[in-house]
């Protein structure tokens, strides 16, 4: 096989399905930015497997350019991750079939919560088409490949279509490269980002010890209100424990009553410096597909936790 060759195939095929897709998009384009810039939430991507990995990315280069957003596992999302999702959020769904199980299973659940649903698919006539408030065709006629269910030009045109989408926000916000944290109009959303994390973190800390068992862990989640407990051993925090373990473990176990906070917390937890911006908090919580950081008071491993920063904090700082 003469690879070069094969390979610029592979490159012509690819262009030539983006040239169709190209030529498709319409006014559903400006539909939906208009959609995000009147939001007073975050974009929320979802998607399984490839399609994940392409939302992610899109997802990224959102917030890297001024809007936020994150991604949320569509395989996740029935055990806990829904907790993500806030009523004024827009929610972008990618599935090239429109028929992904796992996709179809939480649209319903989001429909629920409120938030605007937006398909990004090849098929405007599939279930999600029909479940969302918003459809984006991104249908290609050939992948690149002779296996024609290998996803390669349909995923291209989604990455396209989420680069031309962070384009027309970042142009629309004014955003310039020499003023990464300021937006049009006013600033109001550049002020967000060059905040730190002391300025809108929780300064309550919720607390249990590595022996509490489930009905105390309930208490001090639910008293709090901020989703999560810190899970400690003494004076030193090994452990974080989420309304989504919680979900989980009632999910696994048939009696919860005995279980304690060592058998269903997660072994460590990602931290964040109170000084950090809070662009640099929604890129850890987006890499790291969480919610919430623990604040700590230096670097050092048993450092002291001050505080707790949850992406609704992030939502809600004026």
């Amino acid at each position: 096989m003469d690879f070069v060759k094969r390979s610029q195939e592979v490159f012509q095929a690819e262009i030539d399905e983006l040239s169709k897709v190209k030529n498709n998009i319409g006014k559903e384009m400006v539909q939906l930015v208009d959609l995000i810039l009147k939001s007073k939430g975050k974009v929320v991507f979802t998607g399984v497997g490839k399609t994940g990995l392409i939302g992610r990315k899109i997802s990224s280069t959102l917030t890297s350019t001024g809007t936020p957003s994150v991604f949320m596992s569509a395989a996740e999302a029935l055990h806990g991750d829904l907790g993500i999702i806030c009523r004024d959020d827009v929610v972008i769904a990618i599935s090239n079939s429109g028929s992904s199980q796992e996709i179809l299973n939480v649209i319903d659940s989001i429909k629920k919560i409120g938030s605007s649903i937006v398909a990004i698919t090849g098929d405007s006539t599939s279930e999600l088409a029909k479940k969302s408030d918003l459809i984006i065709n991104v249908g290609v006629e050939n992948e690149a490949s002779n296996l024609k269910f290998v996803p390669m030009c349909s995923t291209t045109a989604a990455l396209v279509l989420g680069d031309a989408l962070a384009v027309c926000l970042l142009e629309s916000r004014h955003f310039k490269s020499d003023d990464f944290e300021k937006f049009h109009p006013g600033g109001a959303l550049g002020e967000k980002l060059s905040a730190r994390v002391k300025d809108c973190m929780y300064k309550q800390v919720p607390k249990v010890q590595e022996s509490a068992l489930f009905k105390d862990i309930i208490y001090e989640v639910s008293n709090m209100r901020q989703g999560i407990t810190m899970v400690y051993k003494g004076s030193v925090a090994t452990g974080i424990i989420t309304d989504g373990d919680i979900r989980r473990a009632v999910q696994k176990h048939d009696d919860v009553k005995s279980l304690m906070a060592t058998d269903i917390m997660t072994v460590g937890f990602k931290r964040i410096l109170p000084d950090t911006k809070i662009s640099e908090a929604l890129r850890i919580m987006n890499e790291n597909k969480i919610t919430s950081l623990a604040v700590v008071k230096n670097e050092k491993q048993d450092a002291e936790i001050i505080g707790i920063l949850h992406i609704h904090n992030i939502i809600d700082f004026k």
